[in-house]
């Protein structure tokens, strides 16, 4: 069973007319064309638009009241498939001894079951291989061992495609499938009747290759190579695009972990308010909650009690806390920073902003194009053709000839020498390497539906904080006043403020520290929260925080100071200023600073052809500032975590194709929006999980080199699939004229398959851009 996304409700209004929207989960497609089908069942019914995706085997259909389920699930078992309404996502189990992520307990996971099959079959081939292919190992009655060991892979290992098969044709359709199992039956069945009906059951029988096939000498021939190998061929294919669907479901669930998962309840006592712990689920509207520092908040709410600075990097991206206190609303998963809180919850589970966030990535997932795998497009055409050409062939030969022998050997070369080996590894293997080479470089590629987006992509939207800057806070300088040592006053502002728990604080003790700089002792320390924070450093009484706060505690501001406080807020810093002895002495610069690579980062992505735009929920001085240094023009700031989606949707619609990088739980649903997303491997786990690239190093310099790998791998696929088709294209025709031997045949279609794995090797040798990245071996 797949991990299915979904945030708790199957069905709900999304219009004033009533249309209900509800997400099936679809099970028994296995290529595009089956996605394709059950769209096309479902949009005949009267009021009803169904999108299906074939990559998270997900339907989401809007309906009018008078359409019920039972007729949705109704129509795509008629078109061959199951429905049924997803189940939420499980929890994460741990790789010790759990089951696989979004696995639910005691269900098979299927990418086991194909790697089982996978293995088994695989062991079996090889030595069937190796018999038919070298006549110097072949011994007295070796095909009756070949039988034995190839009609388990026939039956069993073959065992979806011949299902699928079979369901193509109660649907009159053909597939990718249908071709396999034809093939492998075909080849087979020949095989049985040589074995039991001809000569090639003989002891003593030996083959040997003959690039023409003789007159009644196919009675004396078997083909179970053929038919184990492109079973296992196939069946390797399918395994890489299993894994890969496997972690479909992961960017919801790495979302629903962010959440609390219990809270601290106060509950009235005799004694007055008592703090009860209970599970989040038993969380309603109108309860309080006690949030300690280091806490998450458990729900979005109100603050009743308490002042501190609340951290929502990890929702919304943006380094600088948020001081809050009675009255200022507060949003769940984001972490108390400061002082203790107590919040009245104002929105629980499904309307929490989390939980919104959660359902843009499901959407933005789901509208996605579904998984186009390029060889099962071309099978549309190509699996009716050569059947018709493997029945026209033996109808040919029956006519002309009447030797029953050779027709039959003829159409069976037609259908083997057509078997799509090489177009079912053209997709995955090259994928593989690419894949492959890009973790060596720091870049993840997620699957094939990446690669033709990179091809097409002209803009590239940029979050700001931790993708274009460090996001975290760093002390960048120190201005004093006049007659005032910088170091003195960092060392005593240091001192001062290393006693404290704010993020900004912190920049400034770690500033000092990194300067070489020694602190002093501290006494009487006391915390003005969202002002400021005094205390006695050796002696000395030394106030630190905003300069407004300062002058009120009758501190005299200099000019110089003011005018230092002003430059560092236009620039969309933040300044702490530090005084002692009646006088402000000095202001702190603290900001999140631009990346060293960021710079020669723009400057690649511009050779891409790429437009880079900066967004952020930064003001506008802040993003602009950090803008100017890179060479950015576009900028679009003050954008809530909820709008960046609109933000992609806008741009695509003006025609632009958009790729998007980020780092934060609120970039998640935008980066699923985008054509392509980009997420940095220091971010967090959502927006990884919805992203379609992972640039691990979270060097932005990496983004270019992401893009030219897979459109490398794109280019690769292409050169792959043109030449698995121009093998067919040449020896179709040969086969069919009767003179191919079916054993030669299946050595070619064996070729096509070695030539395909070599071309994609290549990619092997790709080199990056970044001056650090390891060199190709």
């Amino acid at each position: 069973m797949r991990p299915t996304m979904t945030t708790g409700t199957t069905s709900q209004p999304t219009s004033a007319s009533g249309t209900s929207a509800v997400e099936l989960a679809i099970g028994g497609m296995t290529c595009a064309s089956c996605a394709a089908r059950i769209e096309k069942k479902l949009n005949k019914i009267d009021g009803v638009t169904a999108s299906v995706n074939f990559a998270m085997e997900s339907a989401k259909v809007l309906h009018p009241p008078a359409i019920s389920l039972d007729q949705l699930i109704s129509a795509v078992e008629d078109a061959g498939y199951t429905a049924a309404l997803p189940t939420p996502p499980a929890p994460p189990q741990h790789q010790d001894g759990g089951a696989a992520a979004g696995t639910a307990p005691g269900t098979q996971d299927p990418v086991d079951s194909l790697r089982r099959r996978l293995v088994i079959s695989g062991a079996l081939t090889l030595p069937v291989l190796a018999l038919a292919m070298v006549p110097p190992l072949q011994f007295d009655n070796w095909q009756w061992l070949s039988l034995t060991l190839a009609a388990p892979v026939v039956v069993w290992g073959a065992m979806p495609f011949h299902r699928a098969a079979w369901k193509n044709l109660r649907h009159a359709t053909a597939t990718m499938d249908t071709l396999i199992s034809m093939g492998v039956l075909a080849a087979f069945a020949w095989s049985l009747w040589a074995l039991f009906l001809g000569d090639a059951g003989m002891p003593g029988m030996r083959m040997d290759f003959t690039l023409f096939p003789e007159p009644g000498a196919g009675s004396s021939e078997i083909y179970l190579e053929i038919a184990a190998a492109l079973a296992v061929f196939i069946l390797l294919g399918r395994y890489f695009e299993a894994h890969a669907k496997r972690r479909s479901g992961a960017a919801l669930r790495a979302l629903l972990e962010l959440g609390a998962k219990d809270v601290a309840i106060l509950r009235p006592g005799p004694d007055g308010a008592a703090e009860v712990r209970v599970p989040i689920e038993e969380l309603v509207v109108g309860d309080r909650f006690v949030i300690r520092p280091g806490e998450k908040v458990a729900t979005d709410g109100v603050v009743v009690e308490g002042t501190s600075a609340i951290d929502a990097a990890l929702l919304t991206g943006e380094s600088v806390p948020v001081e809050v206190g009675p009255g200022d609303p507060v949003t769940g998963a984001t972490v108390n920073a400061g002082g203790r809180l107590v919040v009245e919850a104002s929105r629980v589970g499904a309307d929490t902003k989390l939980a919104q966030i959660a359902r843009l990535v499901v959407d933005a997932q789901s509208g996605k194009a579904a998984v186009q795998r390029l060889a099962d497009r071309l099978s549309a055409v190509f699996v009716p053709i050569v059947i018709a050409l493997s029945v026209g062939t033996l109808g040919f030969w029956l006519g002309l000839t009447g030797d029953v022998v050779s027709a039959f050997t003829a159409a069976v070369a037609v259908l083997i020498i057509a078997c799509p080996c090489a177009l079912g590894l053209a997709t995955p293997t090259a994928l593989l390497v690419g894949t492959g080479r890009g973790a060596q470089l720091g870049v993840l590629i997620k699957g094939p539906e990446v690669l033709e987006s990179t091809r097409k992509v002209d803009t590239i939207v940029l979050d700001k904080t931790g993708t274009v800057t460090t996001g975290r806070m760093s002390l960048v300088h120190v201005v004093p006043a006049h007659g005032t040592d910088a170091d003195e006053a960092l060392r005593l502002a240091a001192t001062l403020e290393n006693a404290s728990e704010h993020p900004i604080a912190a920049a400034v003790a770690v500033g000092a520290t990194e300067r070489g700089i020694a602190l002093g002792s501290l006494t009487d320390f006391a915390n003005t929260p969202g002002r400021g924070v005094t205390g006695s450093v050796d002696g000395r009484r030394v106030l630190a925080g905003r300069a407004l706060w300062l002058a009120g505690e009758g501190l005299a501001v200099p000019p110089e100071l003011v005018l230092a406080v002003d430059e560092a807020e236009a620039a969309g810093r933040t300044a702490v200023t530090v005084g002692w002895d009646g006088s402000a002495r000095a202001v702190l610069v603290v900001s999140d600073t631009i990346k060293p690579t960021s710079v020669q980062a723009i400057s690649q992505l511009r050779t891409l052809g790429l437009t880079p735009i900066l967004l952020t929920g930064d003001n506008t001085r802040a993003a602009r500032a950090v803008a100017a240094p890179l060479g950015i023009t576009d900028v679009i700031a003050e954008v809530l975590p909820e709008e960046k989606v609109a933000v992609i949707t806008r741009l695509q619609g003006e025609g632009r194709v958009v790729a998007m990088v980020g780092d934060g739980v609120n970039d998640a649903a935008a980066l699923a929006q985008a054509d392509l997303g980009l997420s940095m491997g220091t971010g967090t786990d959502a927006a990884i999980e919805a992203s379609d690239l992972t640039l691990v190093r979270g060097d932005l310099r990496s983004a270019a080199d992401a893009i030219r790998l897979a459109r490398r791998t794109l280019s690769t696929i292409k050169g792959n699939l043109f030449w698995a088709l121009a093998y067919n294209v040449a020896a179709i025709p040969l086969a069919a004229s009767g003179r191919l031997n079916p054993l030669i045949a299946g050595a070619a279609m064996a070729l096509s398959s070695v030539f395909v794995v070599s071309n994609s090797l290549r990619l092997r040798k790709f080199t990056a851009w970044s001056q650090d990245a390891p060199e190709s071996r």
